[in-house]
């Protein structure tokens, strides 16, 4: 008996001690969350059931030189109902309005409005979802609606929104206008201009908003103001003319199509200023359809073939080992080099025939000669005069990606006896269309190479914030005599009957400019894989530049035409018509008013009409078609389209309750 109370009270004991180790344990805990990691369990719990938010802020508007949209962010609102914060009486008072409104607006009936708020209310549902991708103007109604204007706490009014990027010219110059993105890990993709000024002006500064987790793992704003406001970026003004830029995009996009080319582009600049006012790129897909893959005129560097002649004959004119009445024998269009044959491509050659003769016809066998023959004892004199002049540079173009020149040096990896040869007439050397067309705008220019420029301002709503100017890269390539000689040889190629591009010749319209046709795969000894570059490059008028261009065209159909003056000679001659003849005289322009000017109002009336409150059709008529588009499509209508340019015509009346209209057709010219 005393054995078994024993055993009792051992037991006892030993659960008591546990007990209390128990007890000290649990106090130790308290001790410990209370005091030693207060904060932290605080945190965690927090973590839980609020989060900061980041805002993103609205992306500044890109826009062209004469203030039409070329990529505008748009703000898409998603609209939710808070059942549980509405109190009786305010919900039983005011949702049969609520649903009329939202009824009328997004086309519904109002009963299921009226179904969709009460079922909310029944079930407690704090995150009701009410409309999806709201435009700003239909948000500001909807916010005013009844029970909504009461706001989130006694009218259940929730508001999220996201910010959109949209392009009014779509596809058209989608590379060269370009868009920013970034990934899950944070990493930007850059493409464009839209690209390239997005860290500097358009992005913006993030905000930040504080959310609490509500049923379902939804996530509900708390409080009426955001932590941290975001700013809004700074709005972009670009050199592009939507006007060149149509059509360089068109004739490109139909000459591709004509020779069923790989790809092509095209790249439109004014000569005193080097603004950019068109880029447009087009590459073939396996539909044989064409759209902007890769922005060929910055990023695809290739040998020039015979426009590098222009480049030539620059340094041995500067170098004085020829001028351009010297006799040069071309050989019956065979010139040996080593191993190596240069061959013209006439049968035959052309005899014995002057610089200027050679330039004009394009002999590979004269180019290779002049430079082989004059430089081969002192190869680096003529490279050295090529990098001189900035040829082994890159321009320094914004817009990431520019492609490498390439100027081989002797002594470096590939470089032979037969370089010097092969390099006259634009082999083994690479440059970007945008580099070649920078050389040929240098001499438009009377010697002074500009930098391509694609951005004339910086803006914020109206207010210049920065103002950019043209940027002289060499204030002179060579001498004023060479630029003379080789302005009118360029003349010459189109204007005389024996120029590789005279089939281009106008008597009512002046052009200059060099052909090229390069072999792309030249050590194929099957003739069926033979592939070729057509360039054309120049500028226009003749007599007194305005602008430069330069038409690529990469693996034309042979069986239908291969040869630059056939191909990119068109193209070039074609823009420069239409071109010339959308472009108003200077002394006109600024009797009428300064270039700021103008583009001040376009801009300030665009802005001005964006931000008026709408309940009837405005009055586009004289607005950019782009903005007039963007306009409209933000008041909820479709807009259908006819013409280009500016709007002559609208198919519904101003005054017109919006309520009434679904669509407008805009006429424009």
């Amino acid at each position: 008996m005393a054995i078994t109370e024993k055993n009792i009270m051992n037991r006892l004991y030993l659960v008591a001690g546990g007990l209390c180790v128990l007890a000290i344990a649990v106090v130790v805990k308290l001790v410990d969350i209370q005091m030693v990691r207060a904060e932290e369990y605080k945190e965690l719990a927090l973590s839980k059931t609020e989060k900061m938010f980041t805002i993103e802020p609205n992306r500044g508007n890109l826009y062209s030189e004469d203030g039409s949209l070329l990529a505008a962010s748009v703000p898409k609102y998603e609209i939710r109902f808070d059942a549980k914060t509405v109190s009786e009486k305010n919900f039983q008072n005011n949702v049969a309005a609520l649903s009329d409104s939202l009824g009328i607006m997004f086309n519904r009936p109002s009963s299921y409005y009226r179904q969709l708020f009460r079922k909310a209310r029944a079930n407690g549902n704090r995150y009701k979802l009410v409309a999806r991708n709201v435009d700003y103007l239909d948000y500001v109604r909807i916010k005013q609606f009844p029970l909504f204007k009461l706001g989130p706490y006694k009218g259940g009014f929730i508001e999220t929104h996201r910010v959109v990027r949209e392009y009014p010219l779509g596809k058209m110059a989608a590379r060269s206008i370009g868009y920013e993105r970034v990934d899950e890990n944070g990493y930007y993709t850059r493409v464009g201009l839209d690209g390239a000024f997005g860290e500097s002006y358009l992005r913006g500064k993030e905000g930040k908003r504080l959310k609490q987790r509500i049923a379902k793992g939804q996530w509900k704003p708390v409080g009426l103001d955001n932590i941290v406001e975001p700013q809004d970026g700074l709005d972009v003004v670009s050199t592009i003319d939507i006007n060149i830029q149509d059509i360089a995009h068109h004739e490109l996009l139909a000459q591709l199509e004509k020779y069923k080319a790989d790809h092509g582009c095209v790249v439109v600049m004014e000569t005193k200023t080097g603004e950019v006012k068109a880029i447009s790129n087009l590459g073939r897909t396996s539909e044989g359809k064409y759209y902007e893959k890769l922005n060929y005129a910055i990023g695809e560097s290739h040998e020039p073939g015979s426009t590098f002649k222009l480049m030539s004959l620059v340094a041995a004119l500067e170098d004085k080992v020829v001028d351009t009445s010297t006799v040069i024998d071309t050989e019956k269009g065979r010139y040996r080099i080593y191993d190596g044959v240069v061959r013209d491509s006439k049968w035959g050659g052309y005899g014995k025939i002057s610089t200027a003769r050679a330039f004009a016809v394009s002999s590979n066998t004269a180019f290779a000669k002049i430079i082989n023959e004059n430089y081969k004892e002192q190869p680096e004199k003529f490279v050295n005069r090529l990098m001189n002049m900035g040829l082994h540079k890159r321009l320094g173009i914004p817009i990431k990606g520019e492609g490498a020149p390439v100027i081989r040096y002797p002594g470096d990896k590939g470089w032979s006896g037969i370089s010097l040869g092969w390099m006259s007439y634009g082999y083994e050397v690479s440059l970007t269309p945008m580099q070649t067309l920078a050389f040929y705008n240098a001499i438009a220019n009377d010697g002074e190479l500009v930098k391509p420029r694609l951005i004339k301002e910086v803006r914020e709503g109206s207010k210049i914030i920065k103002k950019f100017d043209k940027q002289v890269l060499n204030p002179s390539i060579c001498s004023e005599e060479t630029v003379l000689k080789m302005q009118q040889l360029m003349k010459d190629v189109v204007e005389k009957d024996y120029g590789t591009g005279h089939k281009l010749y106008s008597k009512n319209f002046s052009m200059a400019g060099k052909t090229g046709t390069c072999q792309k795969n030249y050590e194929t000894k099957d003739p069926d894989k033979l592939a070729y570059i057509s360039t054309f490059a120049g500028y226009f008028p003749a007599d007194n530049p305005k602008y430069s261009c330069i038409v690529i065209i990469h693996e034309p159909d042979k069986s239908v035409g291969y040869y630059g003056a056939d191909v990119s000679g068109p193209v070039f001659k074609s823009m420069a018509q239409k071109i010339h003849a959308i472009s108003p005289l200077v002394d006109e322009v600024e009797e009428r008013m300064p270039e700021y000017n103008v583009l001040d109002e376009e801009y300030q009336h665009y802005f001005a009409q964006a931000q008026k409150k709408y309940n009837t059709i405005p009055n586009v008529k004289g607005m950019s078609g782009m903005d007039a588009v963007s306009l409209l499509e933000n008041l909820g209508l479709e807009v259908e389209v006819h013409g280009n340019g500016k709007v002559k015509g609208q198919s519904i009346k101003q005054g017109t309750d919006i309520k009434q209209v679904k669509k407008i057709v805009l006429e424009l010219s």
